[in-house]
């Protein structure tokens, strides 16, 4: 490993990309930020334009990198499936052509053997496109990010802060395990240029496995002080709770409806290997709530 090897990320803007470069930079890498809006750009690193739909764009930000950090989707759109796709193969063949050592993703968990969601099926797709051109692969699969900004995390904290009682589809006690914004960071820095990383799938997570409903009460407790009144029906589907949380938040409503098709699939942690590359304890659910929810206050 070598702190001068240079970083590109890609997603610079968003909710990860805006954490993991200053976490980069902090490490002393050489951090190019690939933005499709590179003039309004006021983070630390490089601005470099960038878009994962246009080719020679990507030829350009690639030039010399060492790394492609890969934090793009395309999940407000309908025609999301098709358009990630081409745009992890683009990716691939860009960083085969630039010279890129290693491409870092960040995926979405599931089991292999289960009916995956579109979402999930998808996420899962992109990891093979991405290294169909021979460039090696890092995977890191998540379940719920938890963090200021993130749009699980949206659509939770806004639920529980207009509904004190809630009606809840029965797929809402599938398990799931939530992660902090700040450990996926961590996870995502420690495999950059990490020799043993290369190639390599990992599974993470927080220390708790929650149902939907479980992290909903969670966190109206360090919200409200009191859990919400909950009635459970087994009646309400994906496609109608995804009108629900149109009607409550703000989310995105393809977005969101893309997202609620993946909750009826448990998507938990198998294997803890990332603690071998990475080594630390994750943040408790309940804490990384706390520190959505202050991060969020100034805004």
């Amino acid at each position: 490993m070598s702190d001068s090897v240079s970083v590109l990320v890609t997603g610079a803007t968003g909710f990860v990309g805006t954490r993991l470069v200053p976490a980069l930079v902090e490490q002393g890498r050489t951090v190019r930020a690939m933005t499709r809006r590179p003039g309004g750009y006021t983070g630390p690193g490089e601005a470099v334009y960038g878009d994962v739909a246009d080719v020679p764009s990507l030829e350009a930000a690639m030039a010399g990198v060492d790394v492609a950090v890969y934090l793009v989707h395309s999940l407000d759109d309908n025609d999301f499936e098709r358009k990630d796709a081409e745009a992890a193969r683009s990716f691939g063949r860009a960083a085969r052509e630039a010279g890129v050592r290693q491409i870092v993703y960040l995926g979405g968990l599931g089991d292999e053997d289960g009916e995956l969601s579109a979402h999930l099926r998808s996420r899962r797709e992109v990891e093979t496109l991405l290294g169909e051109a021979g460039v090696p692969v890092t995977v890191l699969r998540a379940a719920i990010v938890v963090g200021a900004g993130g749009i699980s995390w949206e659509i939770t904290r806004q639920l529980v802060k207009h509904l004190p009682a809630m009606v809840v589809p029965k797929w809402a006690k599938t398990k799931t395990q939530p992660i902090s914004i700040e450990d996926v960071v961590r996870y995502l820095a420690g495999v950059v240029d990490c020799e043993a990383a290369f190639g390599q799938t990992f599974d993470i997570g927080g220390p708790e496995v929650l149902s939907y409903l479980e992290m909903l009460q969670q966190a109206a407790e360090v919200m409200n002080g009191r859990r919400p009144f909950v009635v459970t029906v087994p009646v309400l589907t994906p496609k109608l709770s995804s009108h629900w949380i149109g009607f409550v938040t703000d989310v995105d409503a393809t977005t969101g409806k893309n997202l609620i098709d993946s909750m009826a699939t448990e998507v938990v942690v198998t294997e803890q290997r990332i603690r071998e590359i990475v080594p630390g304890e994750p943040v408790a659910y309940q804490e990384a709530v706390r520190r959505a929810i202050a991060e969020s206050r100034p805004a």
